[in-house]
């Protein structure tokens, strides 16, 4: 059944822009990434729009639906209100490139900053061979399809320019995660990703796990197992102790 949807859609570029309205006919059964379509083809065929496999695997088309990053392909029209305007904006930790298009090169130079696998001596090259269960932990992670969701909400680079520089965000430290719950990788990142990737300005509020669309558990089984192993290496438990009873020793 075809039924008139009202879009509230931002258009502008990097000197500015504002939210415009438009009505586009869609169809029931039909995602965001659609409407959007219907209405390049139909009014806006100047708007510029990122998407790629419309099957929630390349992390293309995200945006910000309602406020929420999301990707549009993902997002059934039939779970907002018919009679309600559908908002879609750029996402907002990046910088706007044109209308729904950001430049999320930040991610790409955060990616080149991560110290590459370090095989062990004794399996210096593949074929490696290890327990299925001594990978499952790391296997997690590499479900990522980068649609850096999780980048754009963390507060931490949203709210606060400055941080970018000192912090590599929640798909980075599930990529350091990811290398450090490897079985046959020798490298030690620990303090690195402490000192240097910005892990202690993450207060954990799960907001990166929340919007992850494979559902990659990234607070939980990422950023908190690699807190504890930062804190194996920076702190000492029983000179803390000590402390608290009041021996300085």
């Amino acid at each position: 059944m075809t039924y008139d949807l009202k879009l509230r859609v931002w258009r502008g570029d990097a000197s500015g822009g504002a939210l415009r309205d438009y009505t586009v006919p869609v169809d029931d059964g039909e995602v965001v990434l659609d409407a959007v379509h219907h209405l390049q083809a139909r009014e806006a065929g100047d708007m510029a729009v990122r998407w790629n496999c419309k099957a929630g695997k390349c992390g293309s088309c995200s945006a910000e639906i309602n406020g929420r990053p999301r990707l549009m392909c993902l997002a059934r029209l039939s779970t907002f209100e018919r009679d309600e305007p559908i908002t879609i904006t750029p996402l907002r930790t990046f910088p706007v490139v044109k209308d729904l298009v950001t430049d999320v090169g930040f991610n790409y130079r955060k990616a080149a900053e991560v110290p590459a696998f370090s095989p062990s001596a004794a399996q210096p090259q593949a074929p490696f061979k290890m327990a299925q269960i001594d990978v499952e932990r790391s296997q997690e992670f590499r479900k990522c399809i980068e649609c850096f969701l999780c980048q754009d909400t963390c507060h931490v680079i949203r709210d606060h320019e400055d941080n970018k520089a000192a912090f590599s965000g929640p798909r980075f430290f599930i990529r350091y995660a990811e290398l450090e719950m490897h079985p046959n990788d020798d490298g030690d990142r620990r303090q690195l990703v402490q000192q240097e990737r910005g892990l202690g300005l993450c207060n954990i509020t799960k907001c990166c796990s929340e919007v992850c669309p494979e559902h990659i558990k990234i607070t939980d089984n990422g950023i908190i197992p690699m807190k504890e192993r930062v804190a194996d290496v920076r702190y000492d438990p029983v000179r803390f102790f000590r402390r608290r009873q009041g021996n300085p020793s």
